[in-house]
């Protein structure tokens, strides 16, 4: 996985949006984000990690235009709304590449996250992030869910700053 700052130059946000700084693991690591290279070989490394942290389901999602159909630009346009979850977000990248954005809390710049083939991500719940495809317009990948498997967005605003969660992580920030 590859993170840099976003350019917030308008345009196609399939499109990298590099703006040339690079972020480091321990940024990451400060904003909850979690993350591990994992060939797609050696998946039995999923099991491992998903036993240490609680993991009990999962399931494989698929984002193109042709599995989507008629939906897949409302689909996008969704998973690009700035949002929080409640729970962790974590995807195993199967196969495709695309990226999550993050804020930076401090600062409420995007920090852009590329995911490719063999990446696990986990956001941790509370942050504000965003998906979308790159150019390749497909990703297919592993939902991991520490209970029963869902998947609700609470877009950003004035209600989302005082969700419990939204307040939890922000303190879990302060810890670190």
């Amino acid at each position: 996985m590859r993170a840099y700052y976003f350019d917030n130059i308008p345009g196609d946000q399939r499109l990298p949006h590099d703006s040339g700084n690079p972020v480091s693991d321990h940024i990451l690591k400060s904003l909850g984000l979690l993350h591990w290279y994992i060939p797609t070989s050696e998946q039995n490394q999923i099991d491992t990690i998903a036993e240490e942290r609680s993991y009990k389901n999962r399931d494989t999602i698929t984002v193109t235009k042709q599995g989507l159909g008629d939906l897949y630009e409302a689909k996008l346009k969704s998973f690009y709304e700035e949002h929080m979850h409640e729970d962790e977000e974590i995807r195993y990248i199967l196969e495709g590449t695309g990226f999550f954005d993050v804020r930076e809390h401090l600062s409420d710049s995007w920090i852009r996250c590329q995911v490719d083939t063999g990446d696990l991500i986990v956001l941790p719940a509370g942050i504000y992030h965003r998906f979308t495809l790159d150019e390749t317009n497909a990703i297919k990948a592993l939902r991991l869910f520490k209970d029963e498997p869902k998947w609700t967005p609470i877009n950003r605003g004035d209600l989302t700053d005082v969700n419990p969660h939204r307040v939890d992580y922000l303190n879990s920030l302060a810890v670190n």
